[in-house]
């Protein structure tokens, strides 16, 4: 130690990677391509960088951690953002894409 600093580190291990799971993924498409079109629908979205605990889930099961697209216009505020305003209209969509996920994945 030439300048006599000295540093003590420590390393707190943040949230995993929110990682879909292919056939998962595959599922969740076709189900929100039932409601608003496979060219509405972007299955190959650009990753993210953030936390999101889902990622804890996905860890132990196979799934998909999906955006609705919920945003009114270009410039709305994200999530997590105090000016941040929920879009009630898209209640009735995301709804219908529930049901439709069910339908996909346990077909009668």
């Amino acid at each position: 130690m030439t300048t006599g600093a000295a540093i003590d580190v420590q390393y707190f291990r943040g949230y995993p990677a929110c990682v879909n799971t292919e056939a998962e993924a595959r599922l969740a498409s076709r189900a929100a391509a039932r409601v608003v079109g496979a060219e509405q629908v972007d299955a190959a979205c650009t990753p993210r960088v953030g936390s999101e605990d889902f990622a804890y889930m996905l860890e132990q099961r196979p799934g998909a951690y999906v955006f609705v697209g919920a945003a009114r216009a270009g410039d709305n505020p994200p999530v997590h953002n105090p000016y941040y305003d929920f879009n009630d209209d898209i209640l009735p969509l995301g709804a219908h894409y529930w049901i439709e996920l069910v339908k996909e994945a346990m077909p009668v």
